[in-house]
């Protein structure tokens, strides 16, 4: 079977099994502040898990895309080094929300393993959890029991809390698991060696394939365990690892999934798989990070130095680094790999084939920028280098080392390498300690110590109302607090809610909660984990109470014509760029709005003025809200709404309608389009490959706008005092001041041979060298212009020429290539040692290097002392 056989299989399997079929969630996770990608199937799931959400279906089955580089899941080193470890893999997921339970899930998943796949029986292993007595946890009989009607006791195994006790997090949700292993080695090996000894112990052909979790209990911030109303199960099954099972590999590289890339890889490098280990590492870290790298990009996250988008980036460098240090790749090359990675997986997840293009683009961009960080951190290191020998040292300290990955983006691991070529190494215990205080840094950042709730109406849910209302009589039915960074806060949830939580680019509602004389702010209002929770800075004095929530209904009006002004951007700019562009982020506030779009050049200014336009005309028409709430997606889809890859939408979706502009949204917008007022462009620019950022303001904001230019015009005008137009005023002025320049520039020239003549007339000759140092009033780069005149006028020469300049001291010095042959002078040393002097530093080559300072009273002396360093050698 191939892989899309398997996968198809499993779906359908279930899908005749009465569960309900559900597309991948993306990978990159919007709406839980505990994650940034989705790293187990369940994620998605967490608010129904939570009680914060009712299931769509009781019983779900679904392949989900799953991403582990990062946190507790922390796989990416070992990613290519052995046979099983991903970034980027595949989830295959059933799911029961209270309805089966273990008796029926060890019951699928060994029909579907034995007869859909017709794995060997003898082959299998399962595992049950043998309790824990710090917990009070009993073993789980039932589970046990259970497996005991497929499998010999023998291969019927007790795990250890490690193995075979999920939890969620350090608190919520959690419960016993039995884990499915498979034993593929060859028989003689298997009958020398039992497998069950071989089970959790690392073997990469004994391993586990599928995980089912028993979802029973809730961990509570105090470490206790209280059961839950409703059992689930959560069962989760390596995609990958079974390919390997039923395709009979030893690898997982050597499935379907990931030869027809590794094939391209060596095609592309000339390098062949299965001779070298190391190029074979490199080609399976490279097959295997593109994927994670392509399905990001599709999920609009783009490589950047910033949350998950610095992630992404440190996978792409990962993969760049081993190929350029292993496959010979000295340019960018993995873009070309995309049309491989969609012919093998883009029938399943059609995102790939959408927004080929689009990736190819952002990797291409990227594996450039990053070849140019590479060369520069080679010269970096060269002058590292340079330095420490000239101490008589061959380790280089792990700050630097460090300063040069962190900073610089330079791997730890291609900087040992070119120290070892030189003889050289890198303090490891300093750069990992440098690590770890940036870790605990990190840390510390991100650190919220959350209270459990308290639950005032447990089995209430919860109702937005925010579309109509903007004020309404709430209870609180939850509180807790939390603190992050040293401050206090209080998260309530009400009953019922007309605050609009973050979310789909827009900010969240702010106001108040009114109860008699008693008037609690809300600062923020935010979703998470299927939750609108309300941040206040202080608990009411009495939470049971009826309470007045008030919307800042003001501020809501500006943030929702905004909104609403970004449907309108959107839809002007496919009519005026194309239908390519696709929104790939925002961000609405009452300030101003900005919209992230797929475009692969600079808009030009009338391209610009044509979107505004056409913005403002809508704007005009006054086109009402034309809204449709809780229909299907597919009815939504039939009436042209826009809907985008990297977003989760439910079965039932809100339609937003202005005019032709009809879009999927959950966001609050203006009950006309005439409510804007006017539409102001401010900026536009490009924040990554592919992807073009326009900043807008809209209402009284661009009015001030405008207003506040028209009078910068009036104060230029009053300047001039002239009757001429200011922009001709302006012009003139320009063309006048580039004269000027142009005459500054031909006296500096003029001055510059005047003192070049000087110096050769006033030079000193020691030992048959032509000798000259002195004090200039030039700048450094008309000083370094000066010596490399010299140098072609004089020989055999020695220079040395320091100043002044704005305030700071720079000093240079020129040694004759046949001097510095002869008498072993070199002007990089010979800098470092005065540069002393003006309490800097400086470098370079043996005949020509340079040094700055912050002491400039010390110019002189350093001046004298390198020439003195000069003359002792000549």
């Amino acid at each position: 079977m191939t892989s899309n056989e398997i996968r198809q299989r499993f779906l359908d399997f279930f899908e005749k099994r009465a569960h309900a079929i559900v597309p991948s969630a993306p990978m990159v996770i919007k709406g839980d502040p505990t994650l940034m990608f989705t790293n187990a199937g369940m994620n998605r799931f967490k608010d129904v898990f939570l009680g914060n959400a009712r299931p769509e279906a009781r019983r779900v089955a679904d392949a989900q895309k799953c991403l582990r580089v990062s946190g507790k899941h922390n796989d990416l080193e070992e990613v290519g080094r052995d046979t099983y470890h991903h970034t980027m893999f595949e989830m295959l997921g059933n799911w029961s929300f209270g309805d089966y339970f273990k008796k029926e899930a060890i019951a699928l998943a060994w029909e579907f393993l034995t007869t859909e796949m017709e794995l060997e029986p003898d082959r299998l292993f399962a595992t049950f959890f043998e309790g824990y007595p710090g917990d009070d946890l009993e073993m789980d009989h039932e589970a046990r029991a259970c497996w005991r009607n497929y499998l010999p006791e023998d291969r019927v195994l007790p795990g250890n809390k490690k193995d075979n006790f999920w939890e969620m997090g350090e608190t919520g949700p959690c419960g016993p698991c039995s884990e499915i292993h498979i034993d593929l080695r060859p028989d003689e090996e298997r009958a020398v060696l039992p497998g069950q000894e071989l089970v959790n112990a690392g073997n990469p052909l004994v391993i586990e394939i599928w995980n089912l979790v028993f979802m029973q209990y809730n961990r509570k911030v105090d470490g206790s365990l209280e059961l839950l109303p409703m059992h689930h199960v959560d069962t989760g099954m390596g995609f990958e690892r079974l390919c390997m099972a039923v395709q009979g590999k030893r690898s997982n590289y050597d499935t379907d999934l990931f030869t027809p890339l590794i094939r391209e890889i060596t095609r592309v490098s000339g390098i062949s798989y299965g001779k070298d280990p190391a190029a074979d590492v490199a080609a399976r870290v490279v097959a295997d990070h593109l994927r994670a790298i392509a399905f990001a990009i599709t999920d609009g996250q783009h490589p950047s130095n910033v949350k998950a988008g610095y992630v992404i980036r440190r996978i792409l460098r990962r993969a760049v680094r081993y190929a350029y240090t292993f496959l010979n790749q000295k340019e960018a090359f993995m873009f070309r790999l995309i049309p491989t990675l969609v012919g093998t997986m883009g029938r399943h997840y059609p995102e790939l084939k959408a927004q080929q293009a689009l990736v190819e683009r952002v990797i291409e961009e990227e594996e450039n920028a990053f070849f140019k960080t590479l060369d520069k951190g080679i010269k970096l290191l060269d002058k590292i280098i340079e330095k420490t020998e000239g101490e008589g040292s061959r380790m280089i300290h792990g700050e630097v080392a460090f300063e040069l990955y962190d900073t610089y983006g330079f791997p730890l691991d291609l900087t040992e390498l070119i120290l070892r070529e030189r003889g050289m190494e890198v303090n490891l215990q300093e750069f990992e300690a440098e690590m770890e205080a940036q870790k605990v840094r990190s840390r510390s950042d991100a650190a919220v110590d959350a209270d459990d709730w308290v639950e005032l109406t447990p089995d209430e849910s919860q109702e937005f109302v925010g579309y109509d209302f903007t004020e309404i009589e709430v209870r609180v039915a939850r509180y807790r607090r939390v603190t992050t960074k040293g401050k206090t806060l209080y998260q309530l949830v009400f009953n019922i809610t007309p605050f609009y939580g973050e979310g789909g680019g827009q900010v969240g509602d702010s106001g108040y909660l009114v109860s008699g004389d008693e008037k609690v702010r809300v600062i923020d209002t935010r979703r998470e984990l299927g939750l609108t929770v309300h941040l206040v800075e202080e608990l009411p004095e009495d939470p049971t109470r009826v309470f007045l929530a008030k919307v800042d209904a003001e501020r809501r009006t500006v943030v929702a014509n905004n909104h609403t002004a970004t449907h309108l951007l959107h839809h002007a700019l496919r009519e005026v760029l194309g239908a390519h562009v696709e929104q790939k982020g925002s961000y609405v506030s009452d300030e101003y709005l900005r919209f992230d779009f797929s475009h692969f050049q600079k808009v030009t200014d009338d391209d610009l003025e044509r979107v505004a336009t056409l913005v403002n005309k809508a704007i005009r028409a006054n086109s009402p809200l034309e809204e449709r709430r809780a229909i299907p997606i597919s009815v939504a889809k039939n009436m042209g709404a826009l809907a985008f890859f990297g977003e989760k939408y439910g079965d039932l979706v809100r339609v937003v309608k202005y005019g032709d502009s009809v879009e999927l949204c959950g966001g609050t917008h203006a009950k006309a389009t005439g409510q804007i007022g006017f539409f102001k462009i401010l900026t536009e620019s490009s924040i990554a490959a592919g992807v073009r950022r326009i900043e807008a303001c809209t209402g009284a904001k661009a009015e001030a706008y405008i207003s506040d230019h028209f009078n910068m015009i009036k104060k230029m005008a009053q300047i001039f005092k002239s009757n001429r137009e200011i922009f001709e005023n302006v012009r003139a002025m320009l063309e006048e001041n580039e004269g000027l320049k142009k005459e500054i520039e031909k006296f500096e020239s003029e001055r510059l041979k005047l003192v070049k003549e000087q110096l050769k007339n006033n030079k000193k000759l020691l030992n048959g060298v032509n000798l000259i140092s002195v004090n200039l009033l030039l700048s450094p780069a008309k000083v370094k212009e000066l010596a490399f005149q010299l140098k072609g006028e004089l020989s055999p020469l020695a220079l040395v020429l320091g100043g002044v300049y704005n305030d700071k001291p720079h000093l240079t010095v020129m040694i004759g290539e046949d001097l510095v042959a002869t008498t072993g002078l070199h002007a990089g040393e010979i800098v470092r040692a005065a540069a002393r002097e003006i309490k800097g530093g400086g470098g370079g080559q043996p005949f020509f290097a340079t040094a700055g300072g912050s002491c400039p009273d010390g110019i002189d002396n350093a001046i004298a002392l390198a020439r003195d360093l000069i003359a002792q050698k000549i």
